[in-house]
C-alpha cells in the first residue's frame, strides 16, 4: 500500500477552517473500508488541496475506468451549452430530432427530462450503449415521469449535441468540443474515452486518474470556476443538482444522496437506507459499476474520489458490500 496523508503539519492545517479538519484516523478507517472492497485508489481533497491519498495495487498516475461515473460529464456539458446559448434545458428534444415529432411521448421530451432519466427514453443495455443513431431510433420504454436508468438517454443527448454543433458550422466531434469548452479550461485530462462511430460514449467509457477526476469534481463544486475565472456559469451548473419529481435522489446526470433516492435497479448495490442517508450532509455523487465514486461535499468544501477494480464482475451481479453512507460515515465522523 502506497499511502500518504498530506497537510499533516500544523501550519498547513491552520489555513483550513477548524470545523472542516478531519483526524487522520478517519481517513485510515475509510481507506481500510475501501481496500477491503476491491479499492485501488482513494483521494481526499479539501479547498483544492490534497489531504489524503491511498493507492492499493495502483499508483497516482494510473488511470481507471469510471464506468457510469462518466455520465456526470453530460450534465456539465449541458450547462456549458446553456451558457453559450446553444440549448435550453426545457426545449423539446424534437426541436433537434425531427424523427421524434410524430410520437406524442417523444414530442414532449425535453433535454431536462432526458438527462434526469425521466423522459420515457429506454434505459438500454448497461455497459453496451447503442450508437447515437440507434439510441435516437429506439422506441420509448414507457410514459414520461418514471425514472429509467441506463445509457440510451445519454447517447441521445450526444446526438443532440452533435447536430447542434453541425448546425452551428462547427466540427461535430462531441468529445473534442467538450475537451475544448470544459475539460481543458478546467485543467482536466482524460487518459482514454471509448468511441462508437467516431463519437464518445457518454454513459460510460472514460478513463481518468484519481487526481483528474478529483480536479473535475473540484471544478464543478466550485461553480465552474478555475483560478477565479468562470468556465461554466454557476447558475447553469446548479441545475445538475436539482432533483426531479421522478427521483429525489437524481438531478441532471448526478446522484444526490438523500432519503427517497431511487437506485439504478433493485439489486444495484447502492445503499438507499433512509436512516443512513438522512444522517449525511449534502452529498452529490458520480457513480459507476464496481463502486467507482466521485463525491462532492459542499459543506466540507471536500471532493473524494474512490476507484476500484472488478467492474466486469459488478456488471454480472457480483457485489462487494460497498455502502456509500457507511463509507462516508467513516470519512466524515
Amino acid at each position: 500500500m502506497n499511502r500518504r496523508t498530506a497537510l499533516a503539519g500544523g501550519a498547513a492545517l491552520a489555513a483550513t477552517p477548524a470545523r472542516a479538519v478531519l483526524p487522520a484516523g478517519d481517513f485510515d478507517s475509510a481507506a481500510a473500508y475501501s481496500a477491503a472492497r476491491r479499492g485501488v485508489s482513494l483521494l481526499v481533497m479539501q479547498g483544492g488541496r490534497v489531504l489524503f491519498e491511498d493507492y492499493l495495487r495502483s499508483t497516482a498516475g494510473t488511470a481507471h475506468e469510471l464506468a457510469s461515473g462518466t455520465k456526470s460529464f453530460s450534465g456539465v456539458l449541458a450547462a456549458a451549452l446553456v451558457q453559450d446559448g446553444m440549448l435550453s434545458l426545457d426545449e423539446p428534444c424534437a426541436n433537434t430530432l425531427p424523427e421524434w415529432r410524430d410520437d406524442p411521448a417523444q414530442r414532449r421530451a425535453t433535454i431536462r427530462s432526458l438527462l434526469s432519466l425521466s423522459s420515457g427514453a429506454g434505459g438500454g443495455s448497461l455497459g453496451r450503449p447503442s450508437t447515437y443513431a440507434a439510441a435516437v431510433a429506439q422506441p420509448f420504454a414507457g410514459p414520461p415521469g418514471v425514472f429509467r436508468y441506463g445509457p440510451t438517454p445519454f447517447q441521445v443527448f450526444g446526438e443532440i449535441v452533435r447536430r447542434k454543433l453541425d448546425a452551428a458550422g462547427r466540427p461535430d466531434d462531441v468529445l473534442a468540443f467538450m475537451t475544448e469548452r470544459v475539460l481543458r479550461p478546467a485543467g482536466v485530462t482524460y487518459s482514454f474515452w471509448r468511441r462508437q462511430d467516431g463519437q464518445p460514449n457518454l454513459p460510460s467509457g472514460a478513463q481518468l486518474t484519481a487526481a483528474n477526476w478529483a480536479r473535475f469534481g473540484t471544478f464543478v463544486m466550485g461553480g465552474g470556476r478555475v483560478d477565479g475565472r468562470s468556465i461554466v456559469d454557476a447558475a447553469a451548473l446548479a441545475a445538475c443538482f436539482e432533483p426531479s419529481a421522478a427521483n429525489p435522489g437524481y438531478g441532471l446526470s448526478w446522484w444526490l444522496l438523500r432519503p427517497g433516492l431511487v437506485p439504478p435497479a433493485p439489486r444495484s448495490g447502492i445503499d438507499v437506507d433512509p436512516g443512513k442517508l438522512s444522517r449525511l450532509p449534502d452529498v452529490r455523487m458520480a457513480a459507476g459499476a464496481g463502486d467507482q465514486r466521485l463525491y462532492l461535499i459542499p459543506e466540507r468544501d471536500m471532493v473524494v474520489v474512490r476507484q476500484a477494480d472488478g467492474i466486469l464482475g459488478a456488471m454480472r451481479g457480483v457485489r462487494s458490500g460497498w455502502s456509500d453512507p457507511d463509507f462516508l460515515a467513516l470519512l466524515l465522523s
